[in-house]
């Protein structure tokens, strides 16, 4: 009788002593034991928050499509952590994402289960009953050249339309933003209650040569319990001046571009020529760099002219500037000087200039393939290339 208990005991410490006190993401079941080994350990509480967590860093901590690709994804962002840490990070993506939610306040959250459980409880607060989504969105944040984002809020309605009143949920709502339809941005957030704020979109988060028109389209999802709610608004106007446009990398025009076709010497790398004999009595006269005569406003407008008629070959021989890279590059249809359409020139002006190098300024329209047109204020360096100026950096003002 003795031996049996004794062999009881050891059972139930060997159990216990097996059980995970940390995420093991080796597969999608290890993952699942260990989470609920780590929350036999909590309290009642302690595993609704810890569920709440995790919902969390699936939904908004990985970057995957699918709820299988999700689960994938969570396990090796967690892999190895254990509970303290687990809420630490919820924290963070709760913080970094403007969701109303914290480790240390009571369960808003309702039954979250990040393994799929979708069956409604008795007292599941994310089965809200709604007929459908409405959608209003709003231009903000006027800087004085138009508005720079969107709000964008979606509303659970009744079979009137009107707003449904429910609290404590946390309803997955995504946002889908597409031009012609190319989906350009995904965004998520949790509906807690009908008085979501909704989502602020920045029009410098897209990129300008993706819109189409100056126009978007717009996709609003809402998760509950029972079933996901959708719409959609199609031919949403943004403000053209407020896109994201790249930056043409700086340029140091002093920098010395090496030719990759050049000849070295192995015996004299540096091209020096110290050491050399020659006769005393010769008569040497220093040859001088040939030295240009044209104005370096010329070569800055016939660039412009010639990218405006899209005789971009004309346009990159005027140029050294490696900041521009190959031709390909340079002339490229969505990202270089090959979606240009046409170039107005406003003013051209002459910096600075030495013999050597030039700076000018120039004020000019630049009119885009999809019809978009865009001030700029630009200042190009030139230096001295054989006797031409040619274009070593380029700079857009503000």
């Amino acid at each position: 009788m003795k031996k049996l208990s004794f062999l009881l005991i050891f059972s139930l410490l060997l159990f216990t002593a097996c059980k995970k006190d940390h995420v093991d993401a080796t597969s999608t079941q290890t993952l699942q034991t260990s989470i609920n080994d780590m929350a036999s350990s909590l309290t009642t509480i302690e595993q609704i928050k810890f569920n709440e967590a995790l919902y969390i860093l699936k939904t908004f901590g990985v970057e995957a499509e699918g709820d299988v690709n999700e689960l994938k994804a969570l396990g090796q962002l967690i892999n190895g952590k254990k509970v303290p840490e687990i809420l630490s990070l919820a924290d963070q993506v709760a913080q970094k994402n403007g969701i109303e939610w914290a480790s240390t306040a009571p369960p808003s959250l309702g039954e979250m289960n990040i393994f799929g459980d979708e069956t409604a409880k008795e007292s599941d607060p994310n089965d809200v009953r709604a007929s459908s989504l409405s959608i209003a969105t709003q231009l903000t944040g006027d800087a004085g050249y138009g508005a720079t984002s969107m709000q964008i809020i979606p509303r659970l309605v009744d079979n009137a339309g009107k707003p449904i009143a429910f609290t404590g949920a946390g309803l997955e709502t995504t946002l889908e933003v597409f031009s012609n339809g190319v989906k350009l941005s995904t965004a998520k957030n949790l509906m807690q209650d009908n008085n979501f704020r909704g989502f602020n979109l920045k029009f410098s988060s897209l990129l300008a040569s993706k819109i189409v028109d100056n126009k978007i389209d717009i996709t609003v999802s809402v998760k509950t319990t029972a079933k996901t709610f959708k719409m959609s608004k199609i031919g949403l106007d943004v403000n053209p001046s407020a896109l994201k446009v790249p930056e043409v990398p700086k340029t140091d025009s002093t920098m010395v571009v090496q030719d990759p076709n050049a000849v070295i010497d192995p015996n004299n790398p540096t091209g020096t020529t110290t050491g050399t004999v020659t006769d005393p009595n010769a008569t040497t006269t220093p040859t001088q760099p040939k030295q240009p005569t044209a104005d370096p406003k010329s070569t800055v407008s016939k660039f412009l002219n010639n990218v405006s008629s899209q005789n971009l070959k004309a346009a990159f021989d005027s140029s050294s500037n490696p900041s521009w890279g190959s031709y390909e590059s340079f002339s490229n249809p969505t990202s270089g000087f090959g979606a240009v359409k046409n170039v107005s020139v406003k003013n051209i002006t002459t910096n600075a200039t030495n013999p050597n190098a030039a700076s000018v300024n120039a004020t000019y329209d630049v009119t885009d393939k999809n019809g978009r047109t865009t001030s700029l204020k630009a200042t190009f360096g030139l230096k001295s290339v054989n006797g031409e100026w040619k274009i070593s950096s380029y700079k857009i003002n503000p």
